[in-house]
């Protein structure tokens, strides 16, 4: 396991989503590529909204952690990560069967 000493500058980014398939779906899309430079690590985790259920079903925020030797490096990584979170949201946005019905529904 990597020591804050080693990788001293981390961020954490909370995503929430509408519900825990959706985050769960998100999470198994990105966490596929590794992160390609040893000088980043990160880990993800669901967790949920008032982080004191451990239901399940009520697990809808992807949390991204990333730890870096510098802050570059950092800065780097999440440009990265942010450019396939996109691509990601995209795809669920425009082939979610459940988020085009609540579309939808919205706008009628």
């Amino acid at each position: 396991m990597a020591t804050a000493e080693e990788f001293p500058y981390s961020l954490t980014i909370s995503l929430p989503l509408p519900d825990h398939r959706l985050a769960s779906s998100a999470l198994r899309a990105i966490e596929v590529d590794a992160e390609l430079s040893p000088f980043v690590r990160r880990t993800f985790a669901l967790t949920s909204p008032n982080n004191e259920s451990t239901d399940e079903e009520s697990m809808s925020i992807l949390e991204t952690t990333y730890r870096a030797t510098t802050n570059r490096m950092l800065r780097v990584a999440v440009n990265g990560f942010m450019e396939s979170l996109g691509v990601v949201l995209g795809v669920m946005g425009e082939l979610d069967v459940d988020i085009l019905n609540e579309e939808s529904d919205t706008e009628e």
